[in-house]
């Protein structure tokens, strides 16, 4: 998972900014709850990058247990 997240991070710029994404903490919310997650962000605006595997895994997978509450 590290070397993906290497691999991610010398891919990934802000489309608004042209600065490359760089991992940092962000919070994530949904129903009610949150979690601070580390993600890749733009470090000028802020913009946070979820990735569709991400989206449609651990994401997916905390909804449906928080939807299943």
């Amino acid at each position: 998972m590290a070397e993906k997240e290497v691999q991610a991070e010398s891919i990934y710029e802000c489309l608004k900014c042209n600065l490359p994404m760089t991992p940092g903490k962000v919070t994530v919310s949904y129903m009610g709850s949150s979690f601070p997650v580390e993600l890749l962000k733009c470090p000028g605006c802020g913009l946070v990058l979820i990735t569709e595997d991400l989206a449609l895994g651990k994401m997916l997978e905390v909804e449906k247990t928080l939807e299943d509450k």
